[in-house]
């Protein structure tokens, strides 16, 4: 898929279906959703368009919020150009575009991009303030010559699968579901960092990971088996998401990982962390001892669950 990266004026775009979202996470209901635009376009004989944005519209409308994202710009492109069609808009949201009514809105897809059908996500409302419906893009459809067409949701045991159902998940460390719904393992990018270096003391040193992407949604506090990426290796890794408690570090929260069976200076590289379960919530031992026999159990766990 073709990355269109603004909304130049020079590019001539050839009559095609699109449908327009955030895709945050570019998720399993994200890609049954292109599929519905591919098949559409393939009875229309019209090409296909994924149109999204660089940056999540409530940032630009807030300054001050902060968005737990599944996918940040890198990583939601690269998920998206592994997808089938024909172009990717990242069209960049911004005040003038948010006052757009929803048949303004349509007029400028029409206009600019070349929409002649628009399938809408089954949930997904545009314009502004959002308080039109399909009724009312099926009315505007009819008057600019643009067909609309209504996604289905992919279900799955009566759950529409969606982003917000995918954070929830990872907010409680159901990592399992979450990952099964993505259709890729939640991953976290990042630089290797110094800590406190209290894993080394206890026999268990790990690598500190400094995210990437500061929007991007941390899982659950708790000890993970993940896989842990160096340097294009991939290793078994025992993860810790939290502020230990058992030596009172206060509220600063660490993203820690336990690389099994290797050793080196790492210090700043780039490191990225693929969660694979949740081994368990983080909890606050009677004494040292009482913690290390834990993280060895935790270990054992780590290496019977991972494969290499």
């Amino acid at each position: 898929m073709q990355i269109i990266t603004d909304a130049i004026q020079s590019f001539s775009f050839p009559p095609c279906a699109a449908t327009i979202g955030c895709f945050d996470g570019v998720h399993r209901g994200h890609q049954y959703l292109l599929q519905q635009v591919t098949e559409v376009a393939r009875q229309e004989g019209l090409s296909t368009a994924l149109i999204t944005f660089p940056v999540h519209p409530r940032q630009v409308m807030q300054s001050d919020y902060q968005p737990q994202l599944l996918s940040c710009l890198p990583q939601k492109t690269n998920l998206i150009q592994s997808l089938p069609g024909d172009y990717c808009i990242m069209l960049p949201f911004t005040h003038e575009l948010s006052c757009l009514t929803a048949r303004e809105f349509m007029q400028f897809l029409h206009q600019q991009y070349n929409v002649r059908t628009l399938v809408i996500g089954y949930d997904h409302r545009f314009g502004h303030n959002r308080s039109e419906g399909f009724e009312d893009y099926c009315r505007y459809g009819e008057e600019l010559h643009i067909k609309v067409v209504q996604a289905q949701a992919l279900t799955e045991e009566n759950i529409s699968i969606s982003s917000s159902v995918i954070r929830a998940l990872l907010k409680e460390g159901n990592i399992t579901q979450a990952n099964h719904y993505l259709g890729y393992s939640y991953y976290l990018d990042g630089t290797v960092v110094n800590g406190y270096k209290v894993g080394r003391k206890l026999g268990f040193p790990t690598a500190n990971l400094h995210p990437s992407c500061p929007d991007k949604l941390i899982p659950a506090e708790g000890v993970y088996a993940v896989y842990t990426y160096i340097e294009g290796q991939r290793y078994k890794g025992m993860l810790n998401i939290g502020c230990r408690p058992t030596v009172h570090n206060g509220t600063n929260r660490s993203i820690e990982v336990n690389i099994l069976d290797f050793s080196g200076d790492i210090y700043h590289k780039q490191m990225r962390i693929e969660f694979q379960h949740f081994i368990r919530k983080e909890q606050s031992f009677p004494n040292l001892d009482a913690l290390i026999e834990q993280l060895k159990e935790d270990r054992n766990t780590v290496s019977e669950l991972l494969t290499l």
